[in-house]
């Protein structure tokens, strides 16, 4: 049997701020719904986060509109803090991010499996979007 391997995405940003800054507004569930969003016309309603080995996390995104909402969720395997973090999605694909200091900085490298759904490239921007507000934030 052949196994597919799953197209890899890389996103990532510098932060103006200390890893341990970062880390927290990372993983806080009341920081959480203040970034995570691609656009204006979206927003996270509801985060929930279990940050260890074996936890879950969730974040409810709608359209402010009310039109939609999905929620997005996984699973952690390896989470080592202000370095590293690796879940699996609830359809199975896996995302790293890396937490890098640099000095007062900390570049974030996010990487991920790509789902089949959506274009690369519309991936690719969704993602850096929420990176970017995150930056922002």
């Amino acid at each position: 049997m052949e196994t597919v391997q799953a197209t890899k995405i890389t996103v990532e940003t510098v932060v103006n701020a200390p890893v341990e800054a970062v880390w927290k507004c990372w993983t806080t569930p009341e920081d959480i719904v203040h970034w995570n969003a691609a656009s204006e016309d979206w927003h996270t309603t509801n985060a929930k986060n279990d940050l260890r080995a074996g936890g879950e996390f969730s974040s409810r995104m709608e359209a402010k509109d009310g039109s939609m909402g999905f929620d997005f969720g996984g699973t952690y395997e390896t989470v080592n803090q202000y370095e590293l973090i690796v879940y699996r999605l609830g359809d199975g694909r896996k995302v790293e991010v890396i937490f890098e200091p640099r000095g007062s900085q900390t570049h974030i490298v996010e990487t991920f499996d790509a789902e089949h759904e959506n274009s690369i490239e519309r991936q690719r921007d969704g993602w850096q979007a929420i990176l970017d507000n995150f930056k922002s934030y």
